[in-house]
Formats: structure tokens, sequence, C-alpha cells
């Protein structure tokens, strides 16, 4: 026993400077974040100009407080896709992009900054505003490990904070039901979170339904029951086979704003679905028509040109065989006409000659 005392005074103790560093999850250059989304970032002149003079934590926290007032990716109204479809319909953030939010800019401010455990928390439980307390969320969503995710958020399960996520406000929602929506969907408007592993994903909602347990337990007028979604306040149950009123609403926003109507597909029923995809088909053969049909039309002209121009070649080959024949037989006359005189004077001559001696 005195052996294993000696031994763990002797064993170095970890610091408390070497447990405040936090990981980094992922792609560490990108930070996870949608390529669209970080080319546009790294382009804005606000990020450029304005976030480069801001050196500390203490100024960026500052600057969400007065700058940030909606969580999505994109200003509202920046970004049409309406009409594009497949990759280019906007529902992956693959399409043409906008003017990048604040928020984002200043979260991948926050990124270049490196945050430590200690300033994380700090923004975790800011009191001046439920944006910075948003953003680190946010921040840890993207950049911490799928696996300590649930430990990061399990004291805000319930936090009651109401913060509006969406640009132009309409989305008012609690602070625990933007944390589980952190957990437990990929889709952020029109972007995505880092993939969570499926076996993670999965030991996430066992532990968000022990948690429902364990709160509905201690009410004691709620039945407990885990068939049931959470609500915006986050008093009922979790179930992760069926979407809350909040997904609807935002889902019926974003089709609205962004126009991208293919958001969730596998949620429509299959025979919609056999209609869109003979609507695809019927699309494609019409464009695959109309391909040939221009191709067809471009090889006309051509021919044509071709044919128009072989003939401008023939008459052009023929007026010249023409004007030389004219100047040949010119030529020949005139050759002829003057053999003609020499002969007669040289008849004359001779005649000439013939009186002369008689």
């Amino acid at each position: 026993m005195a052996e294993a005392e000696e031994f763990n005074q002797q064993r170095p103790m970890k610091s408390s400077k070497q447990h405040n560093v936090l990981p980094i999850w992922g792609n560490e250059q990108t930070m996870n974040l949608n390529p669209l989304i970080l080319a546009n970032i790294q382009g804005s002149s606000y990020f450029k100009v304005h976030l480069f003079k801001l050196k500390t934590y203490h100024e960026v926290v500052d600057e969400i407080y007065y700058q940030v007032k909606h969580l999505e990716p994109w200003e509202r109204g920046s970004r049409k896709t309406a009409g594009q479809t497949g990759m280019c319909g906007g529902v992956r953030g693959v399409g043409a992009g906008g003017i990048v939010s604040t928020a984002f800019c200043l979260l991948y401010k926050l990124y270049t900054l490196r945050l430590t455990r200690k300033q994380v928390n700090g923004l975790l439980q800011h009191t001046d505003s439920p944006y910075i307390r948003a953003l680190g969320f946010m921040y840890i969503r993207y950049t911490q490990p799928p696996a300590d995710l649930f430990d990061w958020y399990a004291d805000y399960l319930d936090d009651e904070e109401e913060v509006d996520p969406r640009a132009g406000g309409g989305g008012p929602t609690t602070m625990g039901a933007l944390v589980r929506q952190m957990l437990i969907k990929l889709d952020w408007f029109s972007t995505l979170f880092p993939r969570i592993p499926v076996p993670i994903q999965k030991q996430i909602e066992q532990k968000l339904a022990e948690h429902v347990r364990q709160s509905n337990a201690s009410k004691p007028n709620v039945t407990p029951n885990v068939n049931t979604n959470y609500n915006r306040g986050g008093n009922s149950n979790y179930n992760p086979g069926k979407m809350d009123n909040d997904r609807r609403e935002h889902d019926d926003r974003d089709r609205r704003d962004y126009g991208d109507g293919d958001r969730y597909q596998k949620d429509r029923p299959a025979r919609r679905d056999d209609r869109d995809r003979e609507r695809d088909r019927d699309r494609e053969r019409e464009r695959d028509r109309e391909r040939e049909k221009r191709d067809r039309d471009r090889d006309s002209n051509r021919d044509r040109d071709n044919n128009r121009d072989r003939d401008d070649r023939s008459r052009d080959n023929a007026r010249d065989r023409d004007i030389n024949r004219d100047r040949n037989r010119d030529q020949s006359r005139s050759r002829d006409r003057n053999f003609d005189r020499s002969r007669d004077r040289h008849r004359n001559r001779s005649r000439s000659k013939e009186r002369r001696h008689r």
C-alpha cells in the first residue's frame, strides 16, 4: 500500500494548462465548415478588414454582442436558389453563394484564436447576449470530438433562455431546444454540421432518452413517455423517429426563403417520389430532344454554309475560266490579224518588185 502511494506521488500530475487546451477534431484547416461558406468568409471584407483588427478573445465577444442578430450562415435575401436542381439546388450550400452572415464570420474568427476550455465555458455561461452562448455551442459542434459533445451539452439540455436563430426573426426557441437540435440533427438551415458516427449517435440518443426519463420522474404530474418529441420549451421527451414542430416550421421557412423544396426528400411519401422521378425523367428527355435538335440545326447550317461556299467557289472558277477563254480568244484573233497584215504586205511588196522589173 505504501509503495502504491509512493508511486502516485512520484507520477507527474496533469497540469491545469494542459487540461485547458482543447483538441480540434476533423479538418483543422477548414474548421469542418462547408467549403462555399468558408470561401465566402475568407473573401468578405468584414472578415479580412474589420475582424482582422480584433486580436483578443474579449474584443471578439464584444463584437458578437453588438453585431450578431441571427445564427444562419447567409444574410436574409442575399442567396436565392429557386429554380436550381440537382447539386446546384442549394440544399447543401453547393449552389451560388450570397452574403455570408456576421455570425459565421465571428465563429470562424473565434476558431482562429484557438480558444481554450476556459474561454469556451465563458461563452456558454455568458449573460450579456444569447447569441454569444449560441456561438459557443456552435463552436463546440464544429470543432470538438463527437464523443465529447453530450458531456459539453448535458448541463444545458433544459436551458430556458430564448434565442431566435432565424435571419429576420420569426423562429424563437429555447437554448435547450437549440442544443438538442445540434445533437440529433445534421441540418443547420442551408448547411450541415459535421457528421456524427453512427455508434456515437446511438449513445447520444440513449443518453437523451435517459435524461428525459429522469426529468419526467422528478415531475409528479408528468407521466414518463419516451415516445414524444422535445418541444420548444424542452419539457417533453425526445423521439429520434419523428420531427418536432420546430423542424417543420424551419423547413417551411427554408423552402420559402431559399426555394429548396427538395430539402428533405426522404420525408416525402413514396408515391410523390415516383412522380418527381418521372417528372425529372421527362425533363431530361425533353432536354435531350432539344439538344439533339440544336445539334441537327447546327449541322444543317454548317452543311448549308459549306454548300454555299462551294457554289461560290464554283461560280468564281467558272467566271475565271470565261475570262481566260475570252482573253485567249482575243489574243488568238490579234495574232491572226497581225499574220494576215504581214502576209498582205509581203504580197504587195512582191507585186511591186515584179512591176519594176518589167
